[in-house]
């Protein structure tokens, strides 16, 4: 076990005695029951041997809604809640992935730790709790796939960020961290990311959007991450 899997342990016990982040239980901060009944569910049903769970934001939240027959074909798992931050996704990561037993986690967070959800953070600091999240997920067995941010040019919710090279910045930490740890990464930017740096308007978002893919943005998207899923698959076998 690593350093700072210790360290991760170590922060959620200080975060229980506490009882207490950002002024909230800690439960709420991390909206821990938002899949409580769901989670118990597949906890009970053990038909499923190759379960894939998606942990993210909104971008991971809407996406069975906007593209259902992709999860829905392929029984994939979204656990993904609105705003939510890096820290956030860390408190809930076992309840809402490790206690399912997938064989596979996608990783996609860090844009509303850019736009400051959950107040002011470092580079260093969102990629870390991705780390630890990864980290997570290798000492359970789970195979990991660590994704890119998606661009985003401004945050409408928190305007005047200039959050397009902290993305990229952040991606190249998240790759190399993916490289050095043998972990698969699926680049999303690359492929989504216009000449200003951000999401193509409007061939995968609205302009008034700026930061949430619509069904042609989701679509490119699954190219990218079936065949990401299907390889983290093979090596678990």
């Amino acid at each position: 076990m690593t350093l700072k899997y210790f360290y991760t342990l170590f922060i959620i016990v200080l975060v229980g005695i506490n009882n207490s982040t950002f002024g909230q239980d800690w439960r709420s901060f991390a909206n821990i029951d938002r899949y409580a009944d769901a989670n118990a569910m597949l906890k009970a049903d053990s038909s499923s041997e190759n379960r894939i769970v998606f942990m993210g934001n909104s971008i991971t939240e809407a996406w069975p809604v906007i593209s259902p027959e992709f999860f829905q074909n392929n029984e994939y798992i979204g656990r993904g809640i609105s705003g939510q931050t890096t820290p956030q996704m860390l408190l809930r990561f076992r309840y809402d992935v490790i206690e399912l037993k997938p064989k596979v986690v996608v990783l996609l967070a860090g844009t509303n730790d850019l736009a400051g959800n959950t107040g002011e953070t470092s580079i260093e600091a969102i990629a870390a709790n991705i780390q630890s999240m990864a980290e997570l997920a290798v000492q359970n067995g789970i195979q990991v796939i660590i994704s890119s941010v998606l661009p985003a040019i401004d945050f409408p919710w928190t305007p005047g960020r200039d959050p397009a090279e902290k993305i990229v910045l952040l991606n190249s930490q998240l790759r190399a961290y993916a490289a050095e740890n043998n972990f698969i990464y699926v680049d999303y930017h690359s492929d989504l990311v216009d000449a200003k740096g951000g999401l193509k308007v409007p061939t995968y978002t609205a302009a008034n959007d700026l930061v949430h893919p619509n069904k042609k943005g989701y679509a490119a998207m699954e190219k990218l991450v079936k065949p990401a899923i299907e390889k983290a698959l093979s090596i678990g076998k």
